[in-house]
């Protein structure tokens, strides 16, 4: 139906394989006042790390603790090192190397970093590069892009445009790295083109994953100041679904798709997934590609962008 992480990471590492969220201390260039102050209106003051532990616990201690949970929750034998909050190599690079090594010092089979594709100058290209070769530890770029519809990034103030992502792609690849690609297909200021045409990017781009988001709305953002003073609508869940299943049939099947949702922080969201539990989305999603014989990639195949 489409290729799931999952499968990916098992036939890749030879077992079950488990990524593990940390949290480590950051900023972003639009938080820190080089772009802006403000930050993408939907970040909260979290970041991304609601599920980690404290910024303030060691790396290896981090690895340890979430390791020995989740071997005897889930029975992973292999484990990823994944840094998903803030922009994660916008820091020294001898913070950045020191950082990545801690993480490949654990046994990790890989090093994932969320971050921003204006936060991967050539410098930080190379160290990263150097890590993987003299390792082996697969070191995995995870780029924001959202959208390829640049009136919407102006909207979610991204301070960066589609060909700030483009550049990033080119060289992160040009230097032996991979990209997962964030897109968030719930945007109330996209339409089903805006989404149609982010899965021809990235399958053009030759992105070797992508992580799907349907877009939440936290507390004290200005997300949420815009949609408590009703400044747009969020689409309904049936459109999201379809959304999902047209990206899915225009992206290449040589994309990994990470996930087709996740979920926001407990008590901390206005708006996360129609009051519905994700795996439920997921279902329904899983559920209608089923009923229509969709497959990833089919509409890609045919049409052979």
């Amino acid at each position: 139906m489409y290729n799931r992480f999952s499968d990916y990471l098992t036939k890749k590492y030879g077992g079950k394989t488990y990524k593990l969220p940390l949290n480590v201390p950051g900023t972003c260039p639009n938080k820190d006042g080089t772009l802006g102050t403000a930050g993408c209106v939907f970040c909260g003051e979290d970041s991304a790390g609601f599920e980690a532990l404290p910024a303030e616990t060691s790396i290896q201690e981090q690895i340890t603790v979430t390791t020995a949970l989740v071997r005897r929750k889930y029975g992973a034998k292999h484990f990823i090192a994944y840094f998903q909050n803030w922009s994660g190599t916008y820091r020294s690079l001898e913070d950045l190397g020191q950082m990545v090594q801690e993480a490949i010092a654990t046994g990790v089979v890989a090093v994932y970093i969320a971050t921003r594709p204006d936060c991967v100058g050539d410098d930080v290209l190379r160290l990263l590069q150097t890590c993987q070769e003299e390792s082996g530890v697969d070191i995995v770029l995870e780029l924001g892009l959202q959208t390829v519809n640049e009136d919407a990034l102006i909207i979610l103030n991204r301070g960066h445009g589609v060909a700030a992502f483009v550049d990033a792609v080119q060289r992160i690849h040009a230097h032996g790295l991979a990209v997962c690609a964030h897109m968030i297909l719930g945007l109330p200021f996209d339409e089903m083109a805006d989404v149609i045409a982010g899965a021809r990017l990235l399958s053009e781009l030759h992105v070797e994953q992508v992580k799907l988001h349907s877009l939440f709305i936290l507390e004290n953002t200005k997300l949420a100041e815009l949609y408590l003073a009703g400044a747009f609508e969020m689409i309904t869940m049936e459109a999201f679904i379809a959304r999902e299943i047209a990206f899915l049939r225009h992206l290449s099947p040589e994309i990994t798709v990470q996930r087709l949702l996740g979920r926001a922080p407990e008590g901390k969201a206005l708006f996360c997934n129609w009051n519905t539990s994700w795996w439920k989305v997921r279902d329904q999603i899983e559920a209608e590609m089923l009923a229509q014989g969709a497959t990833q990639g089919d509409t890609f195949s045919q049409i052979g962008y």
